[in-house]
Order: C-alpha cells, then sequence, then structure tokens
C-alpha cells in the first residue's frame, strides 16, 4: 500500500503543478491581452497604459477571467490523469479550451469594444486565442516533458500486473523490459486466465482470478494489462468480467482487443501502446459534461415530479398489497452491484420462487396499475434517485442481473465491455427493441447496446432522450 500511496502523490503534486502552471499563465494571458487591446486603441478614457491597468474594470477582469479559465480546463478533463499524458491529446485539448475560453470572454466583456471594424474584430478575438493558447500549452508542455523524460528513464514507475500467463504475456513483459525508453510499467507478476498453459520458470509469481484484488491491494498495483494467448472469446470475457470490480485501469493491446471483441470495434489511441477498456471511448470531457448533466436533471426530476410520485404511491397502495417501491439487486459501473428502485408494478413476491424470472405481455404477475405504468414507463421514474448516487446514468446500457449476465456473456462474450459506463434509465435497447420477454430477446437487445457503446457521445444520449419521450407519450412502454 505504501508505493500506491507513494504513486498517489506524485500523482497529485503533479496535478497541483498543472492547476498552478495553468492559473499562472491565464493571469499572464489576459495581463498581455489587455497591453494588446490599449496598444490597438480597443479602449477609450485612458491615455497611459498604466492607468487602464489599474482602471477597476480591468481589476475586476483579472480576477474573475482566470477563474472563469480554470472551470474549462476542468471540465475539460485535462486534469484527471496526469502522470502519462497523450503530447497531441494535449495539444488539442488546450486549443479547444482556450478557444472555448476566448468566445466566453468575447460575449462577456469584448463585444462592445470601440474599434468597430470587423476585419480588427476578428484580429483582437485571434490574438486573445493565440495567446491564452500559447502561454498555457507552454507551461503544459513542459510540465509533460519533465514527466515523460521521468518515465522514460525508469525514474517513474506503475506497478502493473498481466492478466494472462502464457508464452504471449511472458513475451510481452520480455518486450517491455527491454526497452531502451520505459513505457512506465512495473510488471510485479501474472495471473492465471483458466485454460492457458502457464510458463514454467518464470521469475515472477503467478497468481489466480480468485485472489486478484487481494494482490493488487498488498502490491499497490496501479494497472491491469490483459494478454491473453488463446484466442477463446468466453474465458477472456469471463476474466474481463472479474476484472471490472477491483476498480483499476484495464489495458489491452489494440490487436488483442479487436480479438476480444469480436463485434465491438473501438478505435485505438495513438501514441500509446496499450488501449484502456475500463474507459469509455468519449472524452473526459464528454464524460464530465454528462455527469453533471445527469445529475442537474434528476435534481430538476425528483423535484418536479414530486406530486405525480406522490399520486402514484397512493393508487398502487390503493389497487394491491405491498409496498410502493421495489428494489432488486442489478449489476452497473465496473461490474459493482446497486440496487435499482422503480415502482412495484407486480404483486407482492412475484419471484417467491427465488428464480428470476422475465415478464412477458399477459404476465399475470404485473397488476392492472402495473401494466398502465409500463406502458408509460412511469414504473422507471424512481430511478433518478439512482442517476443522482451515481449508481446510473440517464442513457446507458440497461443493467441486468446477475443471472442473466451469466446467460448473455456465454453468448454474447462483448457483453462485459458494457460495464464500462454507468446503465442507464434509458438506453439504445429499449428505445430500439424495448422489454425482453427471454434470454433470446435479452441478446437480441444486447447489440443494440454495444452499438451505443461503440458510438457514445452526448449527440446520441440526446437522440436516445427524445425517442424515449416519444415513446412515453404514445404507450410504447412494453
Amino acid at each position: 500500500m505504501k508505493i500506491k500511496l507513494d504513486i498517489n502523490n506524485r500523482a497529485h503534486r503533479q496535478r497541483i503543478k498543472y492547476v498552478m502552471g495553468d492559473f499562472l499563465m491565464s493571469n499572464l494571458a489576459w495581463f498581455t491581452y489587455n497591453c494588446v487591446r490599449w496598444q490597438m486603441g480597443a479602449v477609450v478614457g485612458h491615455e497611459y497604459l498604466i492607468s487602464y491597468l489599474k482602471s477597476n474594470m480591468v481589476v475586476a477582469g483579472q480576477i474573475f477571467f482566470p477563474l472563469l479559465m480554470m472551470v474549462t480546463y476542468a471540465f475539460s478533463g485535462y486534469y484527471n490523469n496526469v502522470c502519462r499524458k497523450s503530447r497531441i491529446q494535449e495539444l488539442l485539448t488546450t486549443g479547444a479550451s482556450a478557444a472555448i475560453n476566448t468566445l466566453a470572454i468575447f460575449f462577456l466583456a469584448l463585444i462592445n469594444d470601440v474599434i468597430g471594424v470587423r476585419g480588427s474584430d476578428y484580429e483582437m478575438i485571434f490574438i486573445l486565442w493565440a495567446l491564452i493558447f500559447g502561454f498555457v500549452y507552454f507551461m503544459r508542455a513542459i510540465i509533460t516533458n519533465v514527466a515523460s523524460r521521468q518515465i522514460k528513464s525508469r525514474k517513474w514507475t506503475f506497478p502493473a500486473l498481466v492478466i494472462g500467463s502464457g508464452s504471449a504475456a511472458v513475451n510481452f513483459v520480455n518486450k517491455e523490459n527491454s526497452k531502451r525508453h520505459s513505457s512506465g510499467y512495473d510488471i510485479r507478476g501474472y495471473v492465471n486466465i483458466p485454460g492457458e498453459n502457464p510458463v514454467k520458470g518464470n521469475p515472477l509469481p503467478c497468481y489466480e482470478l480468485d485472489e486478484l484484488k487481494e494482490v493488487c491491494e498488498q502490491e499497490g498495483i496501479w494497472e491491469l494489462i490483459v494478454v491473453p494467448t488463446r484466442d477463446d472469446s468466453y474465458q477472456n470475457m469471463n476474466a474481463l468480467n472479474k476484472l471490472f470490480p477491483i476498480g483499476l485501469p484495464i489495458m489491452i493491446s489494440p490487436e488483442r482487443f479487436n480479438m476480444l471483441q469480436s463485434q465491438v470495434r473501438i478505435s485505438d489511441i495513438y501514441g500509446e501502446p496499450l488501449v484502456n477498456i475500463s474507459r469509455s471511448s468519449m472524452s473526459d470531457s464528454g464524460k464530465i459534461l454528462k455527469r453533471a448533466i445527469d445529475v442537474i436533471i434528476s435534481i430538476v426530476a425528483l423535484i418536479v415530479l414530486t406530486p405525480l410520485y406522490a399520486i402514484v404511491a397512493c393508487i398502487i397502495k390503493a389497487t394491491s398489497p405491498g409496498p410502493v417501491l421495489y428494489m432488486q439487486e442489478r449489476i452497473g459501473l465496473h461490474n459493482k452491484p446497486f440496487n435499482i428502485i422503480k415502482f412495484r408494478s407486480m404483486i407482492q413476491d412475484a419471484e417467491a420462487s427465488g428464480t428470476p424470472q422475465l415478464s412477458s405481455d399477459d404476465d399475470p404477475r404485473v397488476t392492472p396499475f402495473g401494466r398502465f405504468m409500463r406502458k408509460y414507463r412511469i414504473d422507471e421514474l424512481p430511478q433518478f434517485w439512482n442517476v443522482l448516487k451515481g449508481d446510473m446514468a440517464i442513457v446507458g446500457p440497461r443493467p441486468e442481473r446477475k443471472y442473466y449476465i451469466d446467460q448473455i456473456t456465454k453468448r454474447v462474450p462483448p457483453y462485459a465491455l458494457l460495464h464500462q459506463v454507468r446503465p442507464g434509465i434509458t438506453s439504445m435497447g429499449m428505445v430500439k427493441y424495448g422489454y425482453a420477454k427471454n434470454v433470446d430477446e435479452m441478446v437480441e437487445r444486447v447489440k443494440y447496446d454495444l452499438m451505443y457503446l461503440d458510438n457514445m457521445s452526448l449527440l446520441n444520449d440526446l437522440k436516445i432522450l427524445i425517442y424515449t419521450i416519444k415513446i412515453v407519450f404514445t404507450g410504447r412502454g412494453m
């Protein structure tokens, strides 16, 4: 644990460097821009530069606008992964953040500048963008370059385990250790994948999947690297299912990922030797914005829908014995279980036998009012609380019970990849297919959820929400 604590401290210090560097450079960029504005005659009433810089408006802007820029940097996701950064991604993220900040500042403070010549306006906007981008990227590049040299020289390393113990795994470790410039991996051992033949005489320890969590805690493991030897989709995906709950980055080479996925296409990450399959392909800024939107919508929905909740609760109580709410264990992000909350639409103890059962159109367990709720998806409304808690998203793959997940994974091994993201109240599968009445239909619906994972974006979320609203108001929920 001491190793992991040291790495966490290193990451914390690195994050502070980026934050302080961004704040300093944002201040310098805004200060320089004010000097340029005065020089180009974009302000009036100040004959001397010093009097302009000391004015209340400029002083207030010097305090407010760098802070505004910092908010944009945080929402861009730049501070999420601070130890190993892609240079190209850093360049693009900095350019995009500078563009957003430039537009925000222009519409908040500069749109009424007195130059009045369209060409000069565009010139001032470009100068502002160039200053923000140039100053901020200069400092970021220095900090990133220093960290990169530390990693390449093996002064910074990150403890890792290789999932696999066959010839492919051993070859991968030998190749990593023989590199002139390190990738930063400090391989601490191998983990057996059922069905593989471990290479004998290996100097590194070999562990079993069942003891992986304890080993990760003891060794302070930072990452898991999947290097299977056998082309066995089911066994490999079954192994992945056991990795997600640990909550560590799961890395795999692009060509082996293609072997594992069989159906799902995810773009390779340029400049990186491995692809992180514990995270979706959505950008860090997209994820942060998606979560922020989920939280805001959930808070508003829980407040606005309170009268409807009360009415529905009264009707459920009046029409059938039993509790108003129904909670059921589902599997969510990183394969972790959570209790999904729904309005009870079935009779009490509908699964008294203990064996999970799917519902059908003429299921006698569904109450008359429950049938109405299912038709208009009213029974799903309490799940906004799950979204607020962080168990779910508004849009995402539909969560299932482990009993059915085990059956689906045998037939569609890539199903395990859905645990990269939070499950959703609504999904592409629910919109395109609807409720599943048996495992065969669940397998068919999974194809749509895998398609969503491959094309995950805020725009697609919006499309799914629009289709969901249409389904709700037309009563096509069942």
